[in-house]
């Protein structure tokens, strides 16, 4: 029997015009049979959510992916693009979808594929973020300022969310949740229970390798568990395609075999007593050697959980 799809589910496949069945599970646009000319794209999820996907930097093309929230009260956004120009692409793509003025921008990942075109955001916007990413971002200001440095800086008067936060905008209850540390240490997700989607940010990584630079591994893992066990119709992904339903919880749950696999081989590597550059050269991650980005985050992700299990990691 083939599963029932939920409305916001079949939003998605309309939008993106796949079935389950013919998804090719990549985070790369060739192989998924797409042009480049194809993004940045916006793609409606439910009736009044989108998400914007747009490449991120760098010689391996894949998306940063943001969501928003349209009401007739405003706009919530979830997440930025890295640089000024590609988020003043997402501001105006949500300008086509809707006149309501940003109201929320919500920071999940602090790091600065998400945050550094925030200046194209417009002022006077209500920025939520996690004190932890907050302390971050206001220490890399001042690193900026002095150096003689410009570009954006957080607002003081911020919204902060260290555990869990629930807002209305319009008809839209919208919460902002904390799930524990993961690929920062300061991860945010946004839930939107009347609808049952997820957006993870960086929690999630659609068949991006675990990037693992600024990651808590182990509970990176535990982040997971709670995501999968609040049973979302529709998982958003901070890198990688914006999938159906079934597909998304198909492909959070490989992501989270993924996270488990370079961790168990890792700490395989760990008790056989081999040093990190030793572990680099020998480990073997199997089909997920084929992801995206493994080929620089393998031996990033290797010394990330050697650092946890010599009890270095801060």
């Amino acid at each position: 029997m083939r599963p029932t799809l939920s409305v916001a589910a079949l939003a998605v496949a309309a939008s993106i015009g796949v079935s389950a069945q013919s998804v090719v599970r990549t985070a790369d646009p060739i192989k998924r049979g797409m042009k480049l000319t194809d993004f940045p794209r916006t793609i409606k999820v439910a009736d009044n959510v989108y998400t914007y996907e747009d490449f991120h930097a760098g010689d391996e093309k894949f998306t940063t992916t943001n969501m928003f929230v349209v009401t007739d009260q405003g706009v919530l956004v979830a997440d930025g693009q890295g640089s000024v120009p590609e988020t003043k692409g997402f501001v105006d793509a949500i300008a086509k979808i809707t006149t309501q003025p940003i109201k929320y921008v919500v920071i999940c990942s602090d790091h600065g594929d998400h945050t550094a075109g925030n200046a194209a955001f417009p002022t006077g916007v209500t920025y939520i973020i996690h004190p932890t990413s907050k302390a971050i971002l206001d220490r890399a200001e001042a690193a900026r300022a002095g150096r003689g440095g410009g570009g954006w800086k957080l607002p003081n008067d911020v919204m902060l969310v260290s555990d869990r936060r629930s807002l209305k905008l319009g008809a839209e209850s919208i919460d902002i949740l904390f799930l524990g540390r993961a690929h920062t240490g300061g991860d945010l997700s946004v839930s939107l229970p009347r609808h049952k989607i997820l957006f993870l940010s960086e929690t999630f990584l659609n068949r991006v390798f675990p990037a693992m630079r600024s990651a808590y591994p182990t509970e990176w893992l535990k982040a997971l568990d709670r995501a999968e066990a609040m049973k979302a119709d529709v998982y958003i992904p901070g890198h990688g395609f914006t999938e159906s339903g079934p597909v998304s919880k198909e492909e959070l749950r490989e992501y989270h075999k993924a996270m488990e696999a370079v961790i168990a081989e890792a700490t395989r590597l760990h008790k056989a007593g081999l040093s990190a550059d030793d572990a680099i050269k020998q480990a073997n991650f199997g089909r997920y050697s084929e992801w995206t980005l493994s080929k620089s985050q393998g031996s990033i992700a290797i010394r990330k959980v050697y650092e946890e299990l010599d009890g270095t990691l801060k």
